[in-house]
């Protein structure tokens, strides 16, 4: 962003949500809005730091189902938050191609591809004095000129993103006096604020409250079950993807062991190869509920532990 106390952020996004389009008896209802949801894709990743010499993603592909919500899912050091990067240009490819809607994000501009593509990071900073209202704004500076004022679209879209993220009592506070469950809303509004059709979030509920990762996860639902947003986050909690992706994508050493529906996905023996637990796998209305019995060590599984991948 230009401006020089404007939060540092990787963009983010935002919808007009249609109340039109509610989930029904738990599964989606069969009319769509008339604008249909983003296709977005990577073919062939390969993604690495300068610091490794391997690619952490080597030669993975991922469609991600248009309208849906996708979770990312794997132990530290799989190559989930690698990959989120690298489909959110914020990490270079080394091979590959990342498309929205049939265009190569590579030929998009940086303010284009802002309001088609939204990430919330992990790393965000802001100065400590700006108001809640305010970081908010910034959300739009897609859609403004450098020196153009808000207008009222903006003004209801920033209305919007606040009510949303259930923060009008925070509106007028400072930053810097917000708790840090409370800041992650903040940054969330901002990121819904900007209105974009791909919305990608890193790990939006670690180091969270269970009140306010509950309260980031609702947010998700509401865009899953009332938009045409396409959400793709990377979560540890495997029962929160569980509950709340339609879709999921099991990573271990940079390489996608396992994808589809959550009822699919999650089975003990992935649990086993993937995560290197074992543990009971119930089913219940509300999606597949882990219960981690013990873990698996090396002699038992050939490959226990973390492993030795580079990416998040």
């Amino acid at each position: 962003m230009s401006d020089d106390h404007a939060p540092e952020a990787d963009g983010g996004v935002g919808t007009t949500v249609d109340r039109t389009d509610p989930r029904q008896n738990g599964h989606r209802s069969n009319d769509r809005s008339e604008t249909a949801a983003s296709e977005f894709r990577g073919e062939e990743l390969v993604i690495s730091y300068p610091s490794t010499d391997e690619p952490v993603i080597d030669g993975e592909s991922l469609r991600v189902p248009p309208g849906e919500v996708t979770a990312l899912v794997g132990p530290n050091g799989s190559g989930k938050s690698t990959l989120l990067k690298g489909l959110a240009d914020q990490l270079g490819l080394d091979a590959g191609i990342v498309e929205l809607d049939g265009a190569d994000i590579q030929t998009l501009g940086t303010k284009e591809l802002a309001r088609k593509l939204g990430l919330l990071s992990q790393e965000n900073t802001s100065p400590g004095s700006i108001s809640v209202e305010k970081l908010v704004e910034h959300g739009r500076y897609p859609h403004r000129g450098f020196f153009d004022g808000l207008t009222e679209a903006d003004r209801e879209a920033v209305d919007r993103a606040i009510s949303l993220a259930g923060i009008e009592h925070l509106r007028d506070r400072e930053v810097g006096s917000l708790s840090g469950g409370q800041k992650q809303l903040v940054w969330v509004a901002m990121v819904l604020a900007q209105e974009t059709d791909v919305l990608l979030l890193d790990e939006p509920t670690t180091f969270l409250d269970l009140h306010h990762q509950l309260e980031v996860m609702e947010i998700v639902e509401t865009l899953r079950d009332d938009s045409d947003i396409t959400v793709v986050l990377v979560l540890h909690d495997i029962d929160q993807a569980a509950r709340y992706a339609d879709h999921m994508v099991a990573l271990k050493d940079g390489v996608i062991h396992a994808r589809g529906p959550p009822e699919e996905v999650v089975t003990e023996e992935l649990l086993a190869e993937v995560f290197a637990i074992d543990a009971e796998v119930e089913h219940t209305d509300r999606g597949p509920r882990v219960v981690p019995l013990r873990p698996r060590h090396v002699d038992e599984t050939g490959a226990g532990g973390d492993g030795p991948g580079a990416g998040q």
